[in-house]
């Protein structure tokens, strides 16, 4: 394995003031870091920190060993990859034309994609299981569809790191675990993978490592099965965590009935 990016005592926050404690975060090619955490707890604005749109308060970001603001643009859309929450597009992009997105921060001024740019597409197009959707427009595309079409054009870009934003929100159970195991399978192909999500059940299923916003700022950072547990859980969201192991020795969680209450 190989760093893909490292965080030292960065602080992330707006007009100077940070969101939280300072944190260290590692990711390394085949890992997935999962970030878990309360509406309004900063989530997306360490991503925007991280992808450099937003200037740290204090500390630094590196991407493959050098500092974030030691690359050009190029450079680091080589390094990383961003899907947003609600993928879309202000004109009628098939999902071909969406992917191809992905392949323009590659190249230089003025220049039309080539060659090797339609071949990265139709690979990625391919990896998502898009072949019969590729003329189709992304307005005719459901919810989960739009959303992989997303991590296409993410992956058309080849970048060594994905980052994405609540990946699974507002899809359909069958959905959510589809993008889930195409997040595992691209991490088992040697890509890093960061992604926030509001289920922790979602962070055991493709999580390798995670971070967890706790009251008052303090972040933990590490092995998922070691904080996405009851007992963390419960102190990041305020409301008592159960957990249950399937036949199979899995643990899901969910949210502890209140005494008495019975559940249908």
């Amino acid at each position: 394995m190989s760093e893909l990016l490292r965080t030292a005592a960065l602080a992330f926050g707006h007009d100077g003031r940070a969101l939280t404690d300072p944190i260290d975060l590692v990711l390394d090619s085949g890992e997935i870091v999962v970030v878990l955490g309360p509406n309004g707890s900063g989530k997306s604005t360490l991503f925007r920190t991280l992808l450099g749109i937003v200037r740290p308060v204090s500390g630094a970001v590196r991407w493959v060993g050098r500092p974030l603001e030691r690359h050009t643009p190029r450079e680091l859309a080589e390094c990383v990859a961003w899907v947003p929450q609600h993928p879309g597009a202000a004109f009628e992009f098939t999902v071909e034309q969406y992917v191809m997105l992905g392949r323009l921060g590659g190249l230089a001024a003025g220049r039309a994609p080539g060659r090797d740019d339609r071949a990265a597409v139709a690979r990625a197009i391919e990896r998502l299981g898009l072949e019969s959707f590729r003329s189709r427009p992304l307005s005719r595309m459901s919810g989960g569809e739009r959303q992989l079409t997303a991590v296409a054009r993410a992956l058309a870009q080849e970048a060594s790191t994905l980052v994405l934003d609540e990946p699974t929100t507002s899809l359909d159970f069958g959905n959510q675990g589809r993008v889930l195991d195409v997040l595992a399978s691209l991490a088992a192909d040697g890509l890093g993978i960061v992604y926030s999500t509001h289920d922790p059940n979602h962070a055991r299923r493709a999580g390798t490592r995670a971070l967890v916003y706790l009251p008052g700022g303090k972040m933990l950072f590490g092995a998922v099965d070691a904080l996405v547990e009851p007992a963390t859980l419960s102190r990041v969201y305020g409301v008592p965590i159960d957990g249950a192991h399937t036949h199979d020795g899995r643990l899901v969680l969910s949210i502890a009935a209140r005494r008495g209450q019975v559940l249908q």
